[in-house]
């Protein structure tokens, strides 16, 4: 028992100053512009087809699933709104962080635990390159910047599979169901779901380079760095997810 709390006090201890790190690191050129853009487009860009494909799902079931409830009490009209507000303030924001905390963060932990593994992290050290500012530093900020977007897209995507959705059992106009969405919703329902989704990429981004970044020696040590990544990012973003709810409910 007193080497397992050893263990995570440790644990935490070292992530603190990683994450110190990278707050130190990232305001002191110079600036990897070209790494940051590069791991944008591979962070964002090559994700959509995912995060499309499950938000039109989410979209589309939810409208499905909820239709008949609605229906019973003669409450059909409510259904576009009900179907946006709880994508946009919830299940669109949580759902794409997990997949991306599955794709990204695992992806992370494996390439920098693999480059750990074979030393190329102390080849760059040797060569005078910062390893850690490109590596690191470029991989978090376009985690940061890339999960919002793609959950703003995911909530697109998923207004429009519930439009389609609604359309198969009735037949709704896009200018009438989107003018029933912009009824239902206020600005205080799209400013704090988007916030927490910041927290939600920046969290996947470092879970992701720390878990790879020191990673053991040996093979075996890269899986691991993978499948704790992900296992530890999920965890991180249902704790985020709570906090933000709880402050929302407080201050709003």
């Amino acid at each position: 028992m007193v080497v397992y709390l050893k263990n995570i006090f440790n644990d935490a201890g070292n992530v603190t100053l990683f994450t110190a790190r990278f707050f130190k690191e990232v305001l002191r050129p110079p600036y990897e512009i070209k790494e940051f853009i590069r791991q944008c487009y591979i962070i964002g860009y090559k994700s959509l087809p995912l995060v499309a494909i499950t938000g039109f799902i989410m979209g589309l079931v939810l409208t499905l699933q909820s239709r008949p409830t609605l229906v019973e009490f003669g409450a059909e009209s409510w259904l576009p709104g009900m179907v946006a507000l709880s994508l946009i303030r919830e299940i669109a924001p949580v759902i794409t962080a997990l997949i991306c905390a599955g794709k990204i963060s695992s992806g992370i932990g494996a390439e920098l635990g693999s480059m750990k593994v074979t030393e190329q992290i102390d080849a760059m050290e040797v060569s005078g390159i910062n390893p850690y500012k490109y590596l690191v530093v470029t991989r978090i900020l376009a985690t940061t910047l890339m999960i919002p977007l793609l959950v703003v897209f995911a909530d697109g995507v998923g207004i429009l599979g519930g439009y389609i959705g609604m359309n198969i059992h009735s037949d709704v106009t896009l200018f009438r169901y989107l003018s029933r969405i912009l009824d239902s919703l206020e600005f205080l329902d799209i400013v704090p779901a988007t916030i927490k989704t910041f927290f939600f990429g920046f969290f996947i981004g470092m879970t992701g380079c720390y878990k790879g970044y020191t990673a053991a020696n040996g093979t075996e040590s890269v899986g691991k760095a993978a499948t704790s990544a992900v296992v530890v990012a999920s965890l991180t973003i249902f704790i985020i997810d709570m906090l933000a709810v709880q402050l929302t409910d407080l201050f709003f």
